[in-house]
C-alpha cells in the first residue's frame, strides 16, 4: 500500500524508562527509520567521491536525498507536493538533519545538475547491504516493536443500501 502524504510522518510509539523510574514516550517516523538505513559517513563520503556538494551554498546532497525520498514515499506528483509536504514539518526535518529545506526552485535546479551518479552508487550500496545482512530473502523480516498504521481512506456509502 503507498504511503500518503501524512502517513511518512506517522509514528511508533516507544516507552523506555529512565535511571530515575520516570517513563518516557520516544517516537520514531516511518520516514527517519527509513533514512536511517544510510549510513551518513558513508553518504558524505559518496558525496565527496561524487563532488555533489561542489557548487552548492546550502542546499547540500543530503537535503537533496532527503527530498526525494520523501516525493518518493508521499507520492507526490510535483516539486510543489514535494516542498510544502517537507515544509509542513519543519521541525521534524531538523531531525532527520535536514539543514535547509528546498523551494521550488533550488529543488528543480539541483534535480537537473547534480548528477544522479550519487543516487546510482548508493543505491547499489543499500542493496548488497541488505543482501549481506541476511534480508535478502533467506530470512523472514519481523519488526522489533508494535507497529501502528493509520488508514485515512474515505469510503463512500451508497443511501439506498444503508
Amino acid at each position: 500500500m503507498p504511503l500518503k502524504m501524512g502517513m511518512v510522518w506517522a509514528a511508533r510509539l516507544q516507552t523506555t524508562t529512565h535511571k530515575k523510574g520516570s517513563r518516557m514516550v520516544r517516537t520514531a517516523s516511518i520516514f527517519s527509520q527509513i533514512l536511517r538505513l544510510v549510513d551518513r559517513v558513508h553518504f558524505t563520503r559518496l558525496a565527496r567521491q561524487h563532488q555533489s556538494n561542489r557548487y552548492t551554498k546550502r542546499f547540500t546532497a543530503w537535503d537533496h536525498f532527503v527530498a526525494m525520498v520523501f516525493c518518493q514515499l508521499a507520492q507526490a506528483k510535483s516539486l510543489r507536493e514535494t516542498c510544502d509536504g517537507l515544509g509542513s514539518a519543519v521541525g521534524k526535518a531538523v531531525h532527520l538533519g535536514v539543514r535547509n529545506l528546498a523551494k521550488k526552485s533550488t529543488l528543480a535546479y539541483a534535480n537537473e545538475h547534480r548528477s544522479a551518479a550519487l543516487f546510482r552508487t548508493l543505491f547499489f550500496h543499500l542493496s548488497t547491504q541488505l543482501h549481506r545482512s541476511g534480508m535478502g530473502g533467506r530470512r523472514k523480516f519481523r519488526f522489533r516493536h508494535k507497529l501502528l498504521s493509520l488508514d485515512a481512506t474515505v469510503i463512500t456509502l451508497c443511501l439506498n443500501l444503508f
